[in-house]
């Protein structure tokens, strides 16, 4: 890990020019008091790096100065295979390893092409953290410890043993065979069996994970997109779900489709409005998603859910309805 991050820390001389201790420790997400002792060991190497003083000082190469190690590692050319969306590489623990292989991707181009691609890469934003409405997009924590032994049980084929904590149940330990991963609006999931049964888990919910020494059971081949839609096909017509039938404007059409799981049914009535029936995960999602839509949404049924929302926006109303 150290000859890469050495390797790192050159790159990123050659390509910025000079950089302070503490803008490199930032960018190799270690201390300052690291990159000092790299420094030390570029220069013991021969590797021509040197200190300049003063207030916009920091370490530099000698002008011409060039490296030819710019080999990926496995995880550098994984990161790039899934580099489409940057989301998908810190879903699946490999953000730093992106960082590093873009600089050595950077680097091996020709000079002519070199300030080109950077200021053009400048110009083009994918997947802010925030949408034009300042609404931040989710991202879920997983520790890389736990993200990297699910992936190498993945990619040797091994059987896996997680410590899960299903939504409102105790965290507990479960033996399974790992098919593949999958990150969807940057929450990660993991494709599994367990004693032969199609089982889908969050990353965010694993606790901890151990690849054991036995072999998954599971297909040589896999086609992974094929899986996803399957398991979301039964994920929307099984459980807990909750069907509605919803009157509405049609100006918040697009919103309720996005929010809800499938739309089954849907005609206009006679005054332009919307008549549709809708799926939604469970009763706490069908509450929330129609709430959002205030008075432009009326559920005509199930009556428990139109009576659900009456409460809530009665105790609304009286909550607003007295002195501040």
């Amino acid at each position: 890990m150290r000859a890469d991050r050495l390797v790192s820390l050159v790159l990123l001389l050659r390509q910025h020019g000079r950089l302070s201790a503490a803008a490199l420790a930032r960018e190799l997400e270690v201390s300052t008091r690291t990159v000092l002792r790299d420094i030390e060991a570029l220069s013991a190497a021969g590797v021509p790096v040197y200190a300049e003083r003063g207030r916009h000082g920091g370490f530099a190469l000698l002008p011409g100065f060039r490296t030819e190690l710019t080999g990926l590692s496995h995880d550098e050319a994984l990161a790039l295979l899934v580099a489409g969306s940057r989301r998908g590489a810190q879903a699946f623990g490999l953000g730093a390893a992106l960082a590093s292989a873009m600089r050595k991707v950077v680097d091996a181009l020709p000079e002519s092409y070199r300030a080109v691609a950077a200021g053009g890469a400048r110009r083009l934003l994918i997947d802010p953290e925030t949408d034009l409405l300042s609404r931040r997009l989710v991202e879920e924590d997983v520790p890389d410890a736990v993200v990297a032994a699910i992936r190498r049980a993945v990619f040797a084929g091994h059987r896996l043993r997680i410590h899960y904590a299903a939504v409102d149940q105790p965290p507990k330990w479960r033996t399974v065979d790992p098919i593949g991963l999958v990150t969807v609006r940057g929450q990660g999931y993991l494709l599994a069996t367990r004693s032969g049964a199609d089982r889908t888990y969050r990353l965010s919910r694993v606790m901890a994970a151990e690849e054991l020494d036995e072999p998954a059971q599971r297909p040589d081949r896999v086609d992974l997109d094929r899986a996803w839609r399957e398991r979301g096909a039964r994920f929307r017509t099984g459980g807990d779900q909750v069907r509605a039938v919803v009157r509405l404007d049609p100006a918040r059409r697009a919103e309720l489709v996005a929010t809800a799981l499938a739309v089954s049914a849907e005609e206009a009535d006679a005054d332009g409005r919307l008549r549709l029936e809708v799926s939604f995960q469970d009763a706490r999602h069908a509450e929330w998603a129609l709430w959002q839509l205030a008075a432009d949404a009326e559920t005509l049924s199930p009556e428990w859910l139109r009576a659900s929302l009456r409460d809530r926006a009665a105790a609304m109303a009286a909550r607003y309805g007295a002195p501040a």
